[in-house]
Order: C-alpha cells, then structure tokens, then sequence
C-alpha cells in the first residue's frame, strides 16, 4: 500500500487526485495540505505551516503537489527532508525554482516533475519533436487554451512545447500574439486563450507552401491529469534519487 499526501487538496487538480487516490486499491490517502485546515475522505489537512508535522506523523511514501510555484519548491524541500518522493505537476517555475527543487531532492529522494501528468500530452510532446525534427524550415504556431482561472500563461505544457522546438530547430523569437502591420519572420507565435471551463487544449501548427500539418491535444476532464499522476505515483517509489519525468515513466526517451 503506498501512502500518499496531497497538497493543495482543497484545489481543482488536488481534489481530484485525492478522490482518485482514495478510490484506488493499492493506495492509501494518508493526508493532505492546504492554506485551511480541514478533511477530505476522512483524511486530514492541515495547514501549509504544519507540513513538516503531517509528514512527521504520517511518514507517506509519495508527496503529491498541485499547488503554486513558491508553494510547491517548499513542500519539494519538506519532503525531501522526511525522505518522500515528490510527484509534482504544478506550473509556472522560474529556472532558479527549478534548480531550487533539484538541489533539495538530490542524494535524497527522486522526484517526478511535469508540466502536464497525461499520457496524451506526453505521446504529443514526443509527435512534436519527432514533427519538428523534419519541418524545421516550415513556420511554426503554437496556441493554447485554458479556463477563466488559470493564471500562468502560456501554460506549462506550452512552455514545454516551445522547449521542444528550440531544441530541435534551434531558438528562435517568440511572438505572443499579433497585432498591426508586421511582416512574418522566422519567429514562432504563441496564442493564449482564457475563457470558460476549457480543460486544456493545445496545438503546434507546421505551415509550409501548399500545405500545412497541424498536432492538437484535448483534454475533456482534468482526471486525465490525476491519471497521470496517479501513474507516477506507482512508479516513483523505490526509484534512485533524482529528477524523473513522464518520460521516464513511459520510456519515450
């Protein structure tokens, strides 16, 4: 039975991982960390202040975090110093965070990090550089779309985008929405749509003369993020120390 703690329960993505870690049958929803105390599925919240005491007490193998950058890097220390995995899908790290959660976890605990836990998105990553590799000289256009809440934009999962395609047809400006007279140049446009309750919804479109390819991405229901991350969950304990990635999990690499 692998127990498990989810912080930012009381969110959107943190709920719906505690629910799906309550349901499953080899897990345990051992607690969960929030702003508010509280319960959920009989399992208690305590306070993002009282972190340390909830992993003292309950000593999970797996620490799940949905929460906000400054939040997340936090807990990624809690955990590494009680000797538990982190599964992280929270997004909108600056680079000094990034490197802030891999200090913290190395020699200690592995850690899996991803912008975005579903399988889908995982496979489409790897379709995109295999895409890229081969129309690099086409022009390039990434749009994203997500709920009236979010707050990050671009989106983490478009930001892993725009990654891939700098590694493979090498760094390029990004232009984030167009407006006047201006003559396209080798840039790559980013699009970011609000609205709504849209799930997640990602595309790169690859425009050439005479013709266009066009990779798209929809999630209908953000259980297929807790999916993932239920995934990693399973897979991560056990494992070396250090930082892991869905990729990982799904041998793309």
């Amino acid at each position: 039975m692998i127990k498990v703690v989810v912080c930012g329960a009381l969110g959107r993505m943190g709920g719906t991982v505690a629910r799906m870690v309550h349901e499953a049958h080899d897990m345990e929803l051992a607690g969960g960390v929030d702003l508010k105390e509280g319960n959920i599925f009989g399992a208690p919240i305590f306070a993002t202040t009282r972190i340390d005491t909830l992993l003292t007490s309950m000593k999970p193998d797996v620490l799940v975090d949905f929460t906000a950058p400054a939040a997340a890097v936090e807990n990624v220390k809690s955990a590494a110093r009680h000797g538990v995995a982190p599964v992280v899908g929270t997004t909108g790290f600056s680079a000094a965070q990034k490197e802030e959660m891999k200090r913290a976890i190395e020699g200690k605990v592995p850690m899996v990090l991803s912008s975005n836990f579903s399988v889908g998105v995982n496979i489409f990553w790897f379709l995109v550089r295999e895409a890229a590799r081969k129309l690099g000289d086409y022009d390039i256009e990434v749009t994203e779309a997500h709920h009236r809440n979010k707050k990050d934009a671009p989106s983490g999962t478009a930001k892993t985008i725009l990654e891939i395609l700098d590694a493979e047809v090498g760094s390029r400006p990004k232009l984030y929405g167009r407006e006047g007279m201006m003559e396209r140049g080798k840039e790559i446009g980013v699009h970011v749509i609000r609205g709504g309750d849209i799930v997640g919804e990602h595309a790169v479109l690859f425009s050439g003369n005479y013709e266009s390819i066009e990779l798209s991405h929809r999630a209908y229901d953000r259980s297929v993020f807790a999916m993932g991350a239920l995934r990693a969950v399973r897979w991560v304990p056990g494992r070396k120390p250090g930082l892991y990635a869905m990729a990982d999990i799904l041998n793309l690499k």
